[in-house]
C-alpha cells in the first residue's frame, strides 16, 4: 500500500457502522474551498463496530455517496479513507535520540509492550511528535496499529467501488486534523466526536494525538429512549430530538422530552469525567505548561453535537467550557465559515472526512 504519495486530485471518505461521507477540498490563495460533499447511508449490519460484514454493501455505499455528491461531480479516484477507531491502537511512547535507523528497529520492538497482537498480524505507523518548545533528550513518538485483517477488508471495499486508497487513516487523526487550529494546542483539548453508533474520546496536545476511547453511548441512543418513553417510533423520535434537543423545558414543552434524554447523558458526563480523570493520572510528559496533564477545554463534534442545549449541559456538569468544534477553522479564512456551502451544522457530521480531505495537502 502507498500511503505517502499523495496526488492532489484526491478526496477524503469517512466510512462508519452507518454512514459513508464525502469530501474534496479545491486549494485556494486563501484557505480552501468545498467543492463537493455528499453522503450516503449505509444498511444497518454492513459494519459492526467498524468491521465490515458485507464488502458489497459497503461498496455499493461508497458509489452512491459519490454520485449524490453536492456541487462539482468527485471524478478523482484517489482517496484518503478512515478506519476504525474501535479497532486502533495508539499510544504515545519515549524513545532515546538514535539514529534513525536504529530508531525504526527500536520503535517496533517498544510496541509490541503496547499492542495486544503478534505483529506480523499488524500493520504499524509511527510519527516522532515534536515539542512545541524546548529540545529533548528524547523522542516522544505516537504509535498507531491496526489488524492487518480490518485494514485490508477496507482497502479491498475501497477497490471495488472503483477507487484507489492512497491513505488510510484512523478516525481521530483525520478529527483532530480537522478542529485543532493550525494542528497545535498549548494546552491539552478534549475532542469527542459523537456518532450515531458510538462516541469517541480524543485527547490531542502540543501537535499530536495523545489518548483515545471509544464508549457505545451515541446520537442513537438518544433517539432511541426518547421513543421508548414517548412510545413513537424512531422517525418521530428523531424529529423531536432535533426540534427540542435540551430546550424542551425551558421552552415550556413536555418535561417527557429532557426526562427521556437525562439517562444516556447522565451516563456520557459520567464517562467523560472517567476519561479526564484517566488522561490526568496517566498522561505522559507533555513540555507544555506546568499543567500539561490538565484538559482546559473540550470540543464537540460529530451529528449528535447538533443537539440543542448540549454544550451548557455539558459544561454545567463538567465545569470546563464545553463549544461545537468548527471542523472548517482550517479550511475557510478566518470568520467565513457562513460562506460554505457546507453549512456550519452539516459540516460537524463531516468532521472526519473533512480531516481525511485536508491530510492531502499535508507536507510529508
Amino acid at each position: 500500500m502507498d500511503f505517502l504519495t499523495l496526488n492532489p486530485e484526491t478526496f477524503g471518505l469517512d466510512i462508519s457502522d452507518l454512514s459513508i461521507k464525502a469530501v474534496q477540498l479545491a486549494k485556494k490563495k486563501s484557505g480552501f474551498e468545498i467543492v463537493s460533499f455528499g453522503s450516503a447511508q449505509l444498511k444497518e449490519g454492513a459494519i459492526r463496530a467498524g468491521e465490515i460484514k458485507n464488502e458489497n454493501t459497503l461498496s455499493d455505499a461508497i458509489r452512491k455517496a459519490l454520485a449524490e455528491t453536492k456541487g462539482k461531480k468527485i471524478k478523482a479516484k484517489n482517496v484518503v479513507a478512515s478506519l476504525p477507531e474501535e479497532k486502533a491502537f495508539l499510544q504515545v511512547i519515549q524513545m532515546p535520540r538514535l539514529p534513525e535507523e536504529d530508531l525504526k528497529s527500536a520503535v517496533i520492538y517498544e510496541a509490541e509492550n503496547y499492542i495486544p497482537l503478534p505483529m506480523e498480524e499488524v500493520y504499524l505507523d509511527t510519527q516522532i511528535i515534536l515539542p512545541l518548545k524546548n529540545h529533548l533528550d528524547h523522542y516522544d513518538i505516537l504509535i498507531a496499529a491496526l489488524a492487518r485483517k480490518t485494514v485490508d477488508s477496507y482497502y479491498s471495499c475501497i477497490e471495488k467501488a472503483g477507487l484507489k486508497p492512497r491513505v488510510l487513516e484512523i478516525e481521530s487523526l483525520a478529527i483532530a486534523r480537522a478542529l485543532a487550529k493550525d494542528g497545535v494546542a498549548k494546552s491539552p483539548l478534549l475532542l469527542i466526536d459523537l456518532g450515531a453508533t458510538k462516541t469517541s474520546f480524543i485527547v490531542f496536545s502540543g501537535t499530536a494525538v495523545r489518548f483515545t476511547s471509544s464508549i457505545p453511548v451515541s446520537s442513537q441512543k438518544l433517539t432511541e429512549a426518547i421513543a421508548r418513553t414517548l412510545k413513537i417510533d424512531l422517525a418521530e423520535a428523531e424529529k423531536i430530538k432535533i426540534e427540542y434537543g435540551l430546550e424542551a423545558i425551558t421552552r415550556k414543552k413536555s418535561g417527557e422530552i429532557f426526562d427521556a434524554l437525562i439517562p444516556p447523558l447522565t451516563d456520557l458526563v459520567e464517562q467523560i469525567k472517567k476519561h479526564l480523570s484517566f488522561y490526568r493520572d496517566h498522561s505522559s510528559h507533555e513540555h507544555l505548561s506546568p499543567n500539561g496533564a490538565v484538559i482546559e477545554k473540550i470540543l464537540l463534534c460529530g451529528g449528535g453535537a447538533n443537539l440543542k442545549g448540549l454544550p451548557d449541559f455539558l459544561s454545567s456538569e463538567l465545569g470546563l467550557p464545553v463549544e461545537l468544534g468548527n471542523p472548517l477553522i482550517n479550511i475557510l479564512p478566518e470568520d467565513k465559515k457562513a460562506i460554505s456551502s457546507l453549512s456550519f451544522e452539516a459540516s460537524l457530521s463531516y468532521a472526519t472526512a473533512l480531516g481525511l480531505a485536508l491530510r492531502n495537502f499535508q507536507e510529508e
